[in-house]
């Protein structure tokens, strides 16, 4: 593996076995009666610990991590997603970093550098405090290694959980670095894609890095179609599609309904360009989050579609409204309705 740029190989540390590695590449701590007593030993609890199943009727059923931005701490997130019964994450790029043991980046939660949408004006008080931290995770992650990310993959796979996808967000004062740093963090993570919530304009600049890693980029909407700038209309994905051919699109069918527009239609044009759903229910007209079922969103409808055409890309349950009860009870209310419309 090339090593990338801002990540160093540790040292002092012998390196993991590779695939095609025998056990002979490496000193013999055990002989092959004990290797073997050993396997029969964890089989019982590797059954055990199994991949969660979240995939109905061929759809895989997933969440963004962001659902859980009221959780400090990663483990919590990767326990909730265990008790939920959600088996594929889409791992948002500060979840990832404070699991890898990076300086805390936003204390109130929510999407940090590298993995928010900003939350209101702040004071310039509060702007110095976070130039200062985004200084030190600058220097964290020229400290990192693939190693410090495959860590993290591993966290989610021992609770039974796939990190499919990588949200990181690249705002337009990013450098080209710091975009290439997302991509890097993707491949040591072993994630299919990228998604982000960005503008069209950088949907320019980091189409050259798809292209050169070959990673699908799923840009993100939302429903601010005053804006010409943002992912919000059939324009700016078709603008982002016309610069490369691994931009794609996160299509959040909530947003997209809030907006005005049709789902089904878009997935069945556009399915190949699709990294993943975001799946909300939104009220029409700029409307607002609620309850599934309460909304004007398609879910049903486009589950079935998703289960009918075997469109391979998950359907991620991003959880955005205000519910009556904590997060992992509405969770799990989530799951079971997209349980029920794909029976």
């Amino acid at each position: 593996m090339r090593q990338p740029t801002g990540m160093r190989q540790p040292t002092g540390m012998r390196r993991p076995a590779a695939a095609g590695d025998t056990l002979y590449s490496y000193t013999m701590l055990y002989t092959r009666r004990d290797v073997g007593k050993l396997a029969l030993a964890a089989l019982p609890m590797a059954k055990a610990l199994g991949a969660i199943d979240s995939k109905f009727n061929g759809v895989q059923i997933g969440a963004i991590t962001y659902s859980f931005r009221g959780m400090t701490d990663p483990d919590a997130i990767v326990k909730a997603m265990a008790d939920i019964g959600l088996g594929e994450a889409e791992l948002m790029s500060n979840h990832a970093e404070a699991a890898a043991g990076a300086p805390p980046q936003n204390p109130g939660g929510g999407r940090g550098p590298g993995g928010g949408r900003g939350r209101g004006q702040m004071t310039p008080e509060q702007q110095a405090a976070m130039r200062v931290r985004q200084e030190e995770l600058k220097k964290w992650r020229a400290s990192t290694s693939p190693d410090t990310f495959k860590a993290v993959r591993k966290k989610f796979n021992a609770a039974g959980i796939d990190v499919a996808l990588l949200c990181y967000n690249m705002q337009d004062s990013m450098t080209d670095d710091d975009i290439e740093f997302g991509f890097q963090m993707a491949k040591a993570l072993g994630v299919k894609g990228i998604t982000t919530s960005t503008t069209v304009s950088m949907s320019k600049r980091i189409a050259p890095l798809a292209d050169k890693h070959k990673l699908m980029v799923g840009y993100h909407g939302h429903d601010q179609t005053s804006d010409p700038n943002q992912f919000a209309t059939l324009d700016s994905y078709a603008t982002a599609f016309s610069y490369g051919k691994y931009n794609g699109v996160n299509l959040d069918i909530g947003h997209f309904t809030a907006s005005n527009y049709d789902a089904i239609a878009f997935i069945k044009e556009h399915h190949a360009r699709i990294t993943n759903l975001h799946v909300k229910d939104r009220k029409k007209d700029h409307g607002p989050n609620t309850p599934w079922g309460q909304g004007d969103t398609p879910i049903k409808e486009v589950l079935q579609l998703l289960k009918k055409e075997k469109y391979p890309f998950p359907a991620n349950i991003e959880y955005e409204y205000q519910g009556e009860s904590d997060v992992i009870t509405e969770m799990k209310k989530c799951l079971a309705f997209c349980k029920a419309a794909l029976a």
